[in-house]
């Protein structure tokens, strides 16, 4: 039975704990300050301050100040991930010190714990503060159970189990423990790492007292972590229950991918229940084992799984066979996966209307599951396509199955085109890898580029240099993605606020990378020689 201490500190603390960071007192004072009048239950980060003693009469002065704000201390040693330095006399002495000047919680992490001296838990304990025993595996998911019986003879008030999700389905597997625990209302859980985000977002409705998110983008305390505003209004965490449908967008590498916040978008624009996530897949196998578990009512399915996820169908639409390549997954009410194509809608809608596809040449560089969407749209609507890959062979293939023809890149400047596309990965945020056009390459009419983060891609901006009209990659994909709400929801998709989304993301990226950038250094004067 919890304590009546412990249970006013549960009935206090919220759902989402934001990690603070700074240099220095102050900076993190400054940062508290601009995050509690969203989310008052902080985590002062004390490792990364030089000497976190000197920070506690500014600190003791700020809970003093701000009632309503619930406060953990934190102070992890550099062996366990943390930046303390100091002996563990010395971080103990610092958590004590929080505990006194008035820090609600504390965690302290169970290597820690387990070396302290008997009886030095209990003279923490004294001071009346709430104790977070955790543990942090920083390489896999591994024996949970065994974890959680070193922590609970221990009896703290809050049991933190922290591993990183090197699978998708490594996030099930802390989501099932939570769920088996009698009393969770005192487990922390979460996955680290980029394919961690299922649990970050689902935790809470596995039973997960409450979940960690970082001040604001770029300030994160362990890989995966995301941002308080994000959780809060991409992800809706707090409305997620029992009855929330869970749809994703799966591939690799998916982390710069707009998806999730254009469909969040879309979600609570047309009041649907439903949460839509980044699901970094390395392995099908993996990834429909995620869908089965959760289970997952729809997926956007991205490179380099759009040819690959056919084989594992019920059925999929005329197009997606034809093709040969699936971009969107419904499970439907019989529990069987189907597939459909909407990436042909959302290149052949920007394109028709600009031109008559009727006799058009087009070029698509490409061979993959984007290329063969375009390709075979194309073909549909009496268009001369050519392909060019770096790998002939997979463009031959195409060639053959579409009824298109194979260009070598020595042949492009005296072939005019009215229309290329790029259809490849090339010039996406993230991707390295040579243009596989030059300037004088660009014998064309207009230029498509399906790549739309970054909105002006290096393709885009060579063409915008030769006057040549251009499509950006943002309409394809809002057309592609209005589609797969159209087929999960049976709704009319919000277009404009998904493009509206879409196009302001992009921009506050395209700032702060912007702002973050080194100053040019000014041209030197050659001198001469005296």
């Amino acid at each position: 039975m919890p304590s009546i201490a412990l249970q006013f500190l549960r009935s206090r603390i919220g759902k989402v704990c934001v990690a603070i960071i700074g240099n220095t007192p102050a900076e993190m004072l400054e940062k508290a300050s601009a995050v509690i009048k969203e989310t008052p239950f902080l985590e002062f980060r004390l490792d990364y301050l030089e000497k976190p003693l000197l920070a506690m009469p500014k600190l003791k002065q700020f809970i003093a100040d701000n009632g309503a704000v619930t406060c953990i201390a934190t102070c992890r040693r550099a062996a366990n991930g943390g930046k303390f330095k100091g002996a563990l006399a010395a971080q103990l002495e610092v958590l004590t010190k929080a505990a006194e000047v008035g820090f609600h919680i504390v965690d302290l992490e169970l290597e820690s714990a387990e070396s302290l001296k008997k009886g030095d838990l209990q003279k923490l304990r004294e001071t009346g503060v709430g104790i977070i025993i955790s543990h942090h595996d920083f390489n896999a998911t591994k024996d949970l159970d065994g974890i959680y019986k070193r922590i609970q003879p221990m009896e703290p008030d809050f049991i933190k189990i922290v591993p990183t999700a090197k699978t998708l389905t490594d996030n099930v597997t802390l989501m099932r423990f939570i769920e088996r625990m009698d009393d969770h209302s005192n487990i922390v859980g979460v996955c680290m790492g980029d394919a961690g985000i299922i649990s970050r977002v689902l935790g809470l409705r596995a039973g997960s007292a409450f979940t960690f998110a970082a001040a604001t983008a770029g300030e994160e305390t362990a890989p995966g972590q995301i941002a308080a505003r994000t959780l809060i209004e991409t992800y809706r965490i707090d409305q997620v229950d029992a009855a929330t449908k869970v749809y994703g967008v799966a591939g690799n590498p998916i982390k710069s991918s707009l998806s999730p916040v254009m469909m969040n978008t879309a979600f609570r624009r047309e009041t649907v229940n439903a949460v839509y996530l980044a699901l970094q897949a390395t392995k099908i196998a993996d990834l429909l084992k995620l869908v089965n578990e959760i289970p997952i009512q729809g997926l956007s399915v991205t490179m380099p799984l759009k040819q690959e996820i056919m084989a594992h169908l019920e059925k999929t639409d005329p197009l997606s066979a034809k093709i040969g390549a699936c971009n969107t997954v419904l499970r439907a009410q019989d529990g069987k996966l189907y597939g459909f194509n909407t990436d042909v809608a959302g290149i052949i809608g920007p394109l028709e209307k600009r031109i008559s596809l009727r006799g058009a040449k087009v070029l698509v560089l490409g061979a993959g599951g984007a290329a063969r969407a375009a390709v075979f749209g194309l073909r549909d609507k009496g268009a001369e396509v050519f392909i060019l890959n770096r790998t002939p062979e997979t463009a031959q293939k195409l060639a053959k199955q579409s009824g298109a023809k194979v260009i070598k890149k020595e042949a492009l400047a005296k072939t005019p085109m009215d229309v290329i596309i790029n259809a490849t990965p090339i010039g996406m945020t993230g991707i390295k890898g040579a243009q596989l056009l030059e300037a004088k390459d660009l014998n064309t009419k207009l230029v498509f580029d399906l790549v739309y983060n970054p909105i002006e891609t290096p393709l885009i901006r060579m063409a915008r240099q030769q006057n040549i009209p251009i499509i950006t990659g943002i309409e394809m994909f809002v057309q592609q993605g209005a589609r797969q709400f159209e087929i999960w929801t049976g709704k009319p998709a919000p277009e404009e606020e998904m493009l509206k989304v879409v196009i302001h993301t992009l921009r506050q990226q395209a700032e702060s990378a912007a702002a973050e950038a080194p100053p040019t250094p000014p041209a030197t004067k050659s001198k001469k020689a005296s």
